[in-house]
């Protein structure tokens, strides 16, 4: 069955103008094409969808079913075409947590100096490679490991990581919290996307009990209601800033690798420049 998007066009065309005289006219195309095209799509799919008259057509009862389905995929190609013509316009960094953080602004502000032609955006995508596998983003900042061969990556720099608790929670008071200073509390940890695993802690020292999460938001609620604590990036202090949410620095746990990664057989035609401005953003140049 070879099914031809023309014929679905002429179809959806046929069935919205209510005529193929109008809907010939819509397409710009004669009647007789429209009329074949709709023919073809029958003969494909081995089923009558209109019900012709002299005056009008009606859908038959497969009819009305395939309409939805040809406005789906229509739409799909519609969003592809978007994709891409996007694509040549903007460069779009997505994020699972945070951007840059601190260094967000200023990595945008020279690029715009360098490509004032083609935007930095960064978009959130709450998924492991925040927005790279549906087209979503173009790069992505990642802040864990990313096991997946179709994407290539970069390190980019280092965050320290960072304590969230309440603003009445105790561990509030101190400038910087250490990790045995958490085990007495529930840790809100997002498996899926979040930096933090009892992995930080050493073998039976981890915290008394874990909450799992899905997405800042839902983190930065419950540390806020004092229903746990959390370990996170500077990155998502800078960021996500929330009342009744306190950073405060760890002072003994490892930094955070931040990298940048892309689609290894498509990479973006600007990718170096993106990753020169970001490690000089982070100070990374001096550490390479």
């Amino acid at each position: 069955m070879d099914l031809e998007l023309r014929q679905l066009r002429a179809f959806v065309a046929v069935v919205e103008a209510g005529t193929f005289t109008d809907a010939a006219a819509v397409l710009g195309l004669s009647q007789a094409a429209v009329s074949r095209a709709v023919a073809g799509l029958e003969s494909a799919l081995g089923a009558k969808l209109l019900h012709r008259t002299t005056r009008q057509v009606r859908l038959t009862a497969a009819g009305t079913q395939v309409l939805i389905r040809a406005r789906a995929v229509l739409d799909e190609v519609a969003h592809l075409r978007r994709v891409v013509e996007r694509s040549r316009t903007e460069l779009r960094v997505g994020y699972a947590w945070a951007a840059m953080g601190r260094h967000t602004r200023r990595i945008q502000r020279a690029w715009a100096g360098r490509h004032p032609g083609v935007p930095l955006v960064f978009v959130q995508h709450n998924s492991l490679a925040a927005g790279l596998s549906d087209g979503t983003a173009d790069v992505a900042v990642l802040r864990r490991a990313l096991d997946d061969a179709r994407f290539a990556t970069a390190e980019v720099g280092l965050e320290h990581r960072c304590a969230a608790v309440a603003t009445e929670h105790t561990l509030a008071r101190r400038r910087t919290v250490r990790l045995a200073d958490l085990t007495r509390y529930t840790m809100a940890i997002d498996d899926r996307t979040g930096t933090t695993s009892l992995g930080l802690w050493p073998e039976g020292a981890g915290p008394a009990s874990v909450r799992a999460t899905h997405g800042t938001d839902e983190w930065l609620t419950l540390i806020a209601a004092n229903q746990a604590v959390g370990v996170t990036s500077e990155a998502t202090a800078h960021q996500n800033p929330r009342p009744g949410v306190a950073y405060r620095r760890m002072a003994d746990a490892p930094p955070i690798e931040v990298r940048l990664a892309w689609w290894r057989d498509d990479p973006p035609a600007q990718l170096d420049d993106l990753i020169a401005l970001t490690r000089a953003a982070y100070g990374w140049e001096t550490r390479v």
